[in-house]
C-alpha cells in the first residue's frame, strides 16, 4: 500500500466505523474530573456505553467482571501504583484484549512514553488537552480497524478448518501491508502512521526515515507465490530487527516489498552511516539466515524528519521510499547497460574473428575466391 493510498484507507475505515453499532468503552484515569468529562462527552456525541476506572487495579477488576470484553479502552499513563503502559502490557496478554484498540489519553509528551506505548501495543496516542470531536474520530478509526483485523483472522481460522480452500483464502495481494509476528519495535501499518503523526504533533526533531525494499519484489512475488513472498518478507523483517537491534528505532512493513524505519538520535544515525552502513548490516544478516539467494534488499538514503506537521511527516516517509526506489531503478538501468555492453562486445569479437578468417583465405587463394563473388 502506497503512502498516497493511506488517506483512502483512512476514509474507508471511517465510513466502515459509521456502520458499526455503539461500542463499549472503558476509560482509565486517576483524575475524577477527566473521567466525568470524557464519559459525558462520548455518551453525548455517540451511542457509546462508557465505564470508568480510577486506577489500574480498578480497571482490571472492571475488565474481569464485565459480561463481555470492552470494544475500546482509553488509558492515562501517569497513575499511582501501576502506570498506563504497565497496564497496557498486562492487557495484551489477556486473550480477549490482544487486539482491542487502546488509545493512550495522556499529558505525557516525551518521546520515551510515545515509544514505550506503541511498542507495548497502543493503537493510538492522544495528548491532553484534546478535542472531543477528534477523539471521537480516532476512536471510530481504531475500532473499525480492529474489527477488520478480527474479520480477517476469523477468515484465516476458517481457512485452517477448510484445508481444501486454504490456498485461496490465504492469498495476499502484492500491495498488502501484512502484519508480522515476533518482532520487537515492529508497528503495523496504521499504528506506524499514528506514531509518526504523534511525533509531528509533539514537534520531535533529530529523527531520520530510511526505506528498506526487497529488490525486484514484484518479480519475486510472481515467481514464488504469496506464501513464499510472505516468508521472504518475514525473513527480511527479522534481519532488519537484528541489524538495528542496539539502535533507537521503530519500523513497519508498508506492502509491495517496502519497509520504513524511523531512527532516532543524531549519534545513532551518524554511526550507521559511517564505515558500516545499515544496508551492509542487513545484508550480512541476510547471508547468515536467508538461504534463497534471490532475496536481496536495497537501503535508501536517510531522510531527515524535521517534523513540523503531519503532512511534513508523511512527506518525509514518502521521500525515504522514493530514495530506495530510485536506487533500485538505477541498478536496473546499470544491469541493462552491462547486458548491452556484453552483447556489443560479443558481436565485435565474432566480427573480428570473421575478418581474420577472410584475410587468411585471401592470402591462400588470392583475390579470386568465393569471398569476392558478387
Amino acid at each position: 500500500m502506497s503512502i498516497e493510498g493511506n488517506s483512502r484507507f483512512q476514509r474507508k475505515m471511517e465510513i466502515r466505523a459509521k456502520k458499526q453499532p455503539g461500542c463499549r468503552i472503558l476509560v482509565v484515569d486517576d483524575e475524577p474530573s477527566i473521567l466525568e468529562v470524557v464519559k459525558t462527552a462520548l455518551e453525548t456525541l455517540e451511542d457509546y456505553q462508557v465505564s470508568t476506572a480510577s486506577n489500574a487495579a480498578s480497571a482490571l477488576d472492571v475488565i474481569n467482571g464485565a459480561e463481555k470484553p470492552f470494544d475500546c479502552i482509553l488509558l492515562d499513563i501517569q497513575m499511582p501504583d501501576m502506570n498506563g503502559i504497565e497496564l497496557l502490557r498486562q492487557l495484551r496478554v489477556i486473550p480477549e484484549y490482544t487486539e482491542t484498540p487502546v488509545l493512550m489519553l495522556t499529558a505525557m509528551s516525551d518521546r520515551k512514553y510515545i515509544d514505550d506505548a506503541f511498542v507495548e501495543g497502543a493503537t493510538d496516542y492522544v495528548n491532553k488537552p484534546f478535542d472531543f470531536l477528534e477523539l471521537r474520530s480516532r476512536i471510530k478509526c481504531a475500532h473499525s480497524l480492529v474489527q477488520s483485523r478480527r474479520e480477517a483472522e476469523k477468515s484465516m481460522q476458517c481457512a485452517s478448518d477448510l484445508k481444501c480452500k486454504l490456498e485461496t483464502i490465504q492469498q495476499m495481494d502484492f500491495e498488502d501491508p501484512i502484519s508480522l509476528k515476533g518482532l520487537k519495535n515492529f508497528l503495523r501499518y496504521i499504528e506506524f502512521d499514528n506514531y509518526a503523526a504523534q511525533l509531528a504533533r509533539r514537534k520531535m526533531f533529530g529523527s531520520q526515515a530510511i526505506s528498506v525494499i526487497l529488490q525486484d519484489a514484484d518479480l519475486f512475488y510472481h515467481h514464488v507465490g504469496c506464501e513464499g513472498f510472505r516468508e521472504a518478507i518475514q525473513d527480511v523483517a527479522s534481519c532488519i530487527q537484528g541489524a538495528a537491534d542496539d539502535m533507537d528505532f521503530v519500523f513497519s512493513y508498508r506492502g509491495s516489498g517496502v519497509f520504513l524505519v524511523i531512527l532516532h538520535g543524531r549519534k545513532v544515525t551518524d554511526s550507521i552511516l559511517g564505515t558500516v552502513t545499515l544496508g551492509e548490516m542487513i545484508g550480512a544478516q541476510l547471508r547468515q539466515h536467508v538461504t534463497d539467494e534471490r532475496v536481496e534488499v536495497l537501503v535508501g538514503e536517510p531522510v531527515s524528519m524535521r517534523l513540523l506537521s503531519r503532512s511534513n511527516a508523511t512527506g518525509a516517509l514518502k521521500r525515504a521510499i522514493d530514495c530506495a526506489k530510485a536506487l533500485e531503478a538505477e541498478m536496473r538501468k546499470n544491469d541493462y547497460a552491462k547486458s548491452f555492453d556484453f552483447d556489443r562486445d560479443y558481436h565485435r569479437q565474432k566480427t573480428g574473428k570473421k575478418r581474420v578468417y577472410e584475410r587468411v583465405l585471401r592470402e591462400l587463394f588470392g583475390e579470386d575466391n568465393y569471398l569476392n563473388v558478387e
